[in-house]
């Protein structure tokens, strides 16, 4: 049987556990809502949501890629792209990425999501396919062959980076839109959801990358991506609307920080040094700074570190590692649902008790993964502490932000959250780049040296423990944190 057929099972075991999960989300009652909004909201979200999902392949393909650049060699014999180059690669990407939402938030708020996400999957389609025609070059010695060789590290950091760019809109936009659509109260439910999204994004990215590398070749690792974004841009220009009332249904008071805020749109420059000013935003978005370390340092080591030691370890004949996607999808899906589903039912929708809750077990999950990492046990043991790491990502930058922003400043709010992310993962980036061994080649082209050994990549879990500890202490900051909003003046205009 072909390996892609193979792979329909797992696949449509996904797809119906992701349906029976939303279908089962606790809903939350005393809303106005009527089943022609519920309904009309779901074929809002659901294109908008897969946008996403696929924006994150054409974001982490780079990690799949790394696959096949670094059996080639470059003109001193090392790998195309080592351990080094990729850290230096995607370093750059989420740099830019995190310094990009100074701009792409306040301008989404302006602009409207559907706009952005318009934006965000249309610019990274082409940088995808840009990534794909030099690859193609590569591989089949074509025009600028030797100059792309030569240039690899400084090219693909210039064409990742602008890729991030444009990913950047993604979660601005999604959370833009959906803080319309969804009340306070039920954003914990929205927060599973994104959290769904965020492990379809993650599967498609690696099991379907590395599918499509593995049966047809490097190419489609950047042109798959590209051709489902398009597709998607063109269904959401038909299908997503900004509000309710644009979609044909009743617009609501979503009872966020913006609530009752019915004066005129602030300048850009002043929201945003409002926000920067607001401590419960800033003790979010430095959480969320140690989840982008964390989220990372598992999603984009783990199967590296497996590989280069799998002549000790024997990590590569694992069933995590042959479905690495598909296990941090579920483990995503689980953080997403359990986060959001006791933050609205437990703790009576304050994300701060989730968040420091998971982030006692990834603190946990850190100091074990030190002593157990060159053991059969390491498989499980991220796979577990990814999903705690998801949960606290959909729950604050998915939701927290909506609630403290406002549907009004949401753009701007999430945009400095997200910012933050990815600057951790920058740093996260930077560390491994300088701190993992090399990769060194013998005559016949296998690894040797340092890298194959598990004790040189003591680093990898030792640098999470002081992320996960800051993360703990943080949450509780905001453990009893609810938005406030501006209910006088909602009162007056129904007194009016």
């Amino acid at each position: 049987m072909p390996a892609w057929l193979n792979e329909l099972l797992p696949i449509t075991i996904l797809l119906a556990v992701v349906a029976i999960v939303i279908s089962r989300l606790p809903r939350v009652e005393g809303l106005p809502h009527t089943d022609a909004f519920r309904r009309r909201r779901i074929l809002n979200w659901l294109p908008l949501g897969l946008t996403y999902a696929f924006l994150y392949m054409g974001r982490y393909n780079l990690k799949v890629s790394k696959f096949a650049f670094e059996e080639m060699h470059d003109a001193g014999g090392g790998a195309l792209m080592g351990n080094d180059d990729f850290g230096i690669i995607f370093a750059a990407g989420v740099v830019v990425y995190g310094c990009s939402f100074v701009i792409n938030g306040p301008l989404t708020d302006r602009i409207g999501g559907k706009k952005a996400i318009l934006i965000g999957a249309g610019g990274s389609a082409l940088m995808n396919l840009a990534m794909g025609v030099a690859s193609w070059s590569l591989l089949e010695r074509g025009p600028m062959h030797e100059a792309i060789a030569l240039n690899f590290t400084v090219l693909f950091s210039l064409l990742y980076g602008a890729n991030m760019y444009f990913q950047s809109f993604g979660a601005v936009a999604i959370v833009k839109v959906n803080a319309a659509w969804f009340h306070v109260r039920e954003r914990g439910v929205f927060g599973a959801i994104f959290g769904i999204l965020i492990s379809l994004g993650v599967y498609f990215a690696f099991d379907w990358s590395k599918l499509l590398l593995d049966n047809v070749g490097l190419v489609w690792v950047f042109l798959a991506p590209t051709l489902l974004l398009a597709t998607f841009w063109v269904l959401d220009v038909f299908m997503v609307r900004d509000t309710p009332g644009e979609a044909g249904v009743k617009d609501f008071d979503t009872e966020d920080a913006s609530s009752g805020d019915d004066g005129p749109r602030l300048p850009a420059k002043d929201v945003f040094l409002m926000m920067l000013r607001n401590p419960v935003i800033m003790t979010i978005a430095a959480i969320e700074f140690c989840s982008g370390f964390l989220r990372q340092a598992i999603m984009q080591w783990y199967r590296t570190f497996a590989k280069q030691t799998d002549g000790i370890l024997g990590l590569k004949s694992t069933f995590v590692y042959d479905h690495w996607g598909i296990m941090l999808c579920c483990a995503g899906i689980m953080g997403g649902v359990l986060a959001g589903t006791i933050s609205d039912h437990v703790f009576q929708s304050r994300r701060g008790p989730v968040a420091g809750v998971l982030y006692f077990a990834m603190l946990i999950g850190a100091v074990v993964l030190t002593f157990v990492y060159a053991g059969p046990a390491v498989g499980y043991m991220v796979i577990a502490m990814s999903m705690c790491v998801i949960g606290v990502h959909g729950m604050l930058s998915g939701t927290a932000s909506m609630d403290f922003g406002g549907k009004k400043n949401v753009g701007t709010a999430v945009g400095i959250i997200d910012g933050f992310v990815y600057l951790g993962t920058g740093l996260m980036s930077v560390t491994y780049a300088f701190t993992l061994p090399k990769e060194e080649f013998g005559p016949d082209g296998k690894l040797i040296g340092a890298v194959t050994d598990p004790a040189n990549w003591i680093s990898w879990p030792v640098a999470m423990i002081p992320f996960a500890l800051i993360g703990s202490l943080l949450a509780l900051r905001v453990w009893n944190s609810k938005p406030k909003p501006k209910k006088p003046q909602v009162e007056a205009a129904k007194a009016a």
